[in-house]
Formats: structure tokens, C-alpha cells, sequence
């Protein structure tokens, strides 16, 4: 089976979130399972730089959007890790520097419709009767987030373009709603869309064009990041708008849950600690722990337990309930590093509390990943509160660096943590700490169990050492996956 990745990031090359360590790890997983997977990546200065062998392939694009007059072509070569992918060469809109979503100001590029709706016609003309690439055509293309959710639509309403045979099944996975990559109604003008397209069953959304709600209403299966999550985005709450329509299309909306690259994320073998440590022998843990106490200005203590968030600083994560909690944890002898950017209000009041607590918090605004790995596996606590969470990662990473983390109940998170009840310690179940309601007495009185099982060390080192051996890899995700792919080739058969 032959299937196109087309997706807006992809690690090590470019990196916003947790879609760019899918990107990464999934491909490949599905390799492995026998599929012939190709990346389709923007050609960001990034990509251009870091995919080797890079040649042309198939003849210009002439009709891109956004590109009047001008025909990009599509370049070939192969990521780090051997994965071919393909990079849409289109220096005027993917050439610039820093971040793929936003100029150096904070804002979105206004052009950003336009951008990723070459992403999705360069996807769909893959399948064109004449093809992009003489050499291979996809049976599935699966598009991620908004930033591809064109890509169904394409593929349904220009049969004049893409040919209405033989159409490939399409897969669209929902990474985090709260993301919809929605733009006026005259974007229709741009983007090569019939102007019949633009109603309720259609791209039309609250007045404007909504591009994950054009990848949810044709694409022949969604999928969401976690079960959990499947179900809370049919809800008022978590839907964002789009839960009548994921309500009425729920018979093809699955949760698969995200998996860990255990070859990047592995304690006994990773080359970004200060001493490696496994299951069987957690002695470098230690190591880890007082080498993070001195990164972070901490006291050297190994008998303070030590809690770390590495996140955005966002409402939406959660965090403000950190700031809230952190003092009583501080008070009960706890210890917090804090990695991430995001909200001003929130980085001031974490550099606020580093310094009301000096030796006990410390805070660094930005984003490092040896730091974030250092910090997984010389923590002893792993913060993640977040108000909804589609599936999560960090929590993942957590667990298999013996890290305890601490979630609230929604999502993906409430899929992959097991909470240390009394029955769940005895019984040697437990994986970490959850609480409920998104409210500071709720965290507080979860910080307060941690603090209270860290005063019982030997519970404490079982639980973590029973953390360190589930097994979240891609292996089961993969399979999964190509059940699904297997399932929209039927139906756009």
C-alpha cells in the first residue's frame, strides 16, 4: 500500500508541536508494517536544507494557488532517518525564516490560506491522471491538521483536475481541534475551489471558509489522537464548532492513540542525559535529578521530590493552576523546573514565582530539547493539567523515564495514565497521579497524595519502575493505522 504523509512539520526538520514528532515517528512505524510511505513536507528553508539527495521530480506545477504565474516544482529526497519526502518548492510562500505559521511579529502570515492550499493541490495532484511523480502514485494520502485539510476536498470537487477513476482514499487526523485554519469567504477566489463548495455541506464555516472543517466533512475517515478525545470533540465543551458535524460522521471518526519513538525517547540509551538508567537499574536517575537541582538553581536535595512542567505556557495547558498550587507544594517540601514559553502574563508569573522561591523553583522562558529530555528523567513529577489534551506526549515520555506525571483527566491523558489509588498501588497498576475538575483545590489535594506516596519511597520506586515498562511505541498504532487506510480505500472505491 502506498500512502502520502502530507503534513506542515516534521522533526528534526521543523518543529512547533507534538505533530511534527508524529510526523517523524509514524511513517516510518508504518514501514516497518510493510507500507510504502512517502512524506509530503512545505519547502521551508528547513526542509530544503535538511532532506538529502534532493532532486526534481515530474514536470512544474502549473496552477498552484497562490503562485499566479508561476509553476514551483516538487523536489525528492530523504529524511534523517532514511523516509523519502517529498518538498513543495515554492520560495514565495514557504522561503522565510523562523516559525511556518507566523512572521517575526507574533501574527499569522495573511497569506496562510493560500500557503496551505498549495500544500493540499500539490497533495491532490499526486493522483492526477497524468501524476506528480511518474514513478509512484498514492493509494491513501492521510492529511493532518487544518494546514491539509483541503486536501480531501480537493480530491472530491475537482474530478476535472484530479480524475473522478480510480480516486485514492483520504484520511484526515484531527491533531488538536482548537486548531481549524479558518479564513474569509473571499479566500474562495484563491483556492481552486467551486463556489458551489462554499455552503454548510461544504467549506463553509460561520460565515467564513474553514479548512479542518472542509478536511471533516469529505475526507472519507477521521481519525483523533486518542479514543478519549474522539468522544469529548462530539461535545459542546471540546467540539469547537465542529461537534454536529463529527456527531453525524461518528461511524468514521476513530481515536488512535499516539505512540513514542522509543529510539529518541529512552533512558538506557540516550545521549542527552548526564547518566543513562533503565527499569532494571534507575541508579542514574539520581544523577539526572542532581544535575537538573543544579541547572535550575535548585537546592541539591534528593529528598525534596521534584516536579517539572515542559509545555507552553497557556490557560488552555492548564498552567495558571500551577502557579496557584505551587506555593503549598513549595511548603510541603516540593521542588518545580518550569520549561516553556507562551502567554506573557504566564512567563511573568513563573519568573515571579522563581523568585519569591529561590532554590526551590526555577524557571527557563523558551525551548531547548536536550533540556526538555534532562528534565524528563531528572524529575520526579511530571506537571500536565491541561484543560483538554487531545492525546499528549510529554506524559508518555514521563513514564518511560520513570517520571511520575501528573494529569488531569481529559483526552489522551486520561487514556495513558493509570492513577495511584490505594487500589491500583497494591495491586502494582498505578503509572502516575490524575485529578478531575480543572480547579486549584482539585490539583492541590493531587500534589498532596504525591508528596505524601514520595515519603514512601520503596511505593514510589515500584511505581515508577512499573511506568518504565508499558510499552506506548508505534508498532500497534501502525497496524491500526493501516486497518483505517485499508477502510477509506474501500470507501472511495
Amino acid at each position: 500500500m502506498r500512502i502520502l504523509f502530507v503534513t506542515s512539520e516534521c522533526y528534526p526538520l521543523v518543529k512547533t508541536g507534538g505533530l511534527a514528532d508524529v510526523s517523524a515517528a509514524l511513517p516510518p512505524a508504518l514501514a516497518r508494517a510493510g507500507a510504502d510511505v512517502r512524506l509530503l513536507l512545505p519547502g521551508y528553508p528547513a526542509v530544503l536544507k535538511g532532506l538529502s539527495g534532493l532532486a526534481p521530480v515530474g514536470d512544474p506545477i502549473p496552477d498552484l494557488p497562490g503562485m499566479a504565474g508561476a509553476a514551483p516544482r516538487m523536489l525528492l529526497g530523504l529524511m534523517p532517518d532514511g523516509t523519502p519526502a517529498y518538498a513543495l518548492d515554492a520560495p514565495t510562500l514557504f522561503g522565510r525564516p523562523g516559525n511556518p505559521y507566523m512572521g517575526p511579529d507574533g501574527r499569522d502570515w495573511p497569506d496562510n490560506a493560500q500557503r496551505f492550499a498549495a500544500l493540499a493541490w500539490a497533495a491532490a495532484a499526486f493522483t492526477a491522471p497524468a501524476g506528480l511523480d511518474p514513478w509512484w502514485r498514492p493509494d491513501v494520502l492521510h492529511a493532518h491538521d487544518w494546514q491539509a485539510g483541503l486536501v480531501p476536498a480537493y480530491l472530491r470537487l475537482r474530478p476535472d483536475r484530479f480524475g473522478s477513476e480510480q480516486r485514492p482514499g483520504t484520511v484526515l487526523t484531527i491533531h488538536n481541534i482548537a486548531y481549524q485554519g479558518q479564513f474569509p469567504p473571499w479566500t474562495m477566489g484563491d483556492i481552486h475551489l467551486p463556489s458551489s463548495a462554499y455552503a454548510m455541506d461544504g467549506v463553509e464555516y460561520y460565515g467564513g471558509v474553514g479548512y479542518l472543517k472542509a478536511g471533516c466533512y469529505y475526507a472519507d475517515r477521521l481519525t483523533t489522537v486518542s479514543p478519549t478525545y474522539s468522544q469529548e470533540i462530539q461535545t459542546d465543551e471540546q467540539g469547537a464548532g465542529l461537534e454536529g458535524l463529527l456527531s453525524v460522521r461518528a461511524g468514521r471518526l476513530s481515536g488512535i492513540l499516539n505512540g513514542v519513538d522509543y529510539g529518541v525517547w529512552d533512558p538506557a540509551r540516550d545521549p542527552l542525559l548526564p547518566a543513562p538508567y533503565s527499569a532494571e537499574d534507575m541508579g542514574g536517575k539520581a544523577v539526572c535529578k542532581t544535575a537538573l537541582q543544579e541547572a535550575f538553581g535548585l537546592e541539591r536535595a534528593a529528598a525534596r521530590p521534584l516536579a517539572a512542567v515542559v509545555s507552553r505556557l497557556t490557560w488552555h495547558k492548564g498552567l495558571d493552576l500551577v502557579l496557584e498550587a505551587a506555593g503549598a507544594w513549595v511548603a510541603g517540601g516540593g521542588q518545580l523546573a518550569v520549561l516553556g514559553t507562551g502567554e506573557p502574563w504566564m512567563e511573568q508569573g513563573f519568573r515571579q514565582l522563581a523568585a519569591w522561591h529561590p532554590g526551590s523553583v526555577g524557571v527557563r522562558i523558551g525551548y531547548d530539547e536536550g533540556l526538555s529530555h534532562r528534565l524528563q528523567a531528572g524529575a520526579d513529577l511530571l506537571l500536565v493539567p491541561s484543560r483538554s489534551e487531545p492525546c499528549g506526549l510529554t506524559q508518555l515520555y514521563a513514564l518511560k523515564y520513570g517520571t511520575l506525571p501528573l494529569v488531569r483527566r481529559t483526552g489522551g491523558l486520561a487514556d495513558t495514565v493509570i492513577d495511584a489509588t490505594p487500589a491500583a498501588v497494591n495491586d502494582g497498576a498505578a503509572t502516575g497521579f490524575s485529578f478531575g475538575a480543572a480547579t486549584v483545590r482539585e490539583i492541590s489535594f493531587c500534589l498532596r497524595r504525591a508528596l505524601a506516596l514520595y515519603r514512601r519511597p520503596d511505593r514510589w520506586q515500584a511505581i515508577a519502575r512499573h511506568a518504565m515498562t508499558r510499552d506506548f511505541g508505534w508498532e500497534a498504532p501502525a497496524r491500526e493505522y493501516l486497518e483505517l487506510y485499508r477502510a477509506a480505500q474501500a470507501d472511495a472505491a
